[in-house]
């Protein structure tokens, strides 16, 4: 008999050693077929102007992943989901909205 039709209750641990959780700036998502990767990224530095050798100028933003994750692509949809309800929340309990400008530029943070 299978246990298919049983519902799932997961039991998930949360180790003491990343409790704490890690602070990131922004994420920068990317894709392969099977996978989707989520790179954290911290800065490190203030940004500052560069120049390159052809002469042209940029700002550099000096940053560092501070976690890496995976995820099938079946799941981004539930991640999807569960990213807008959390913050459908998060805007009724703060009175807060988006930025009307993106932190960086260049809107949401992909790559």
């Amino acid at each position: 008999m299978s246990d298919d039709h049983l519902p799932r209750r997961f039991q998930i641990d949360l180790p003491a050693d990343r409790a704490q959780g890690v602070f990131a700036d922004f994420a920068r998502v990317w894709h392969t077929p099977n996978v989707f990767v989520m790179d954290y990224v911290a800065l490190t530095q203030p940004p500052s102007t560069i120049e390159d050798a052809d002469g042209s100028r940029a700002v550099a933003v000096p940053g560092q992943i501070v976690s890496r994750i995976r995820i099938p692509p079946e799941q981004v949809f539930e991640l999807a989901k569960a990213l807008t309800q959390q913050l459908e929340a998060w805007e009724q309990e703060t009175g807060r909205k988006p930025p009307e400008r993106p932190l960086f530029g260049h809107g949401h943070s992909t790559e």
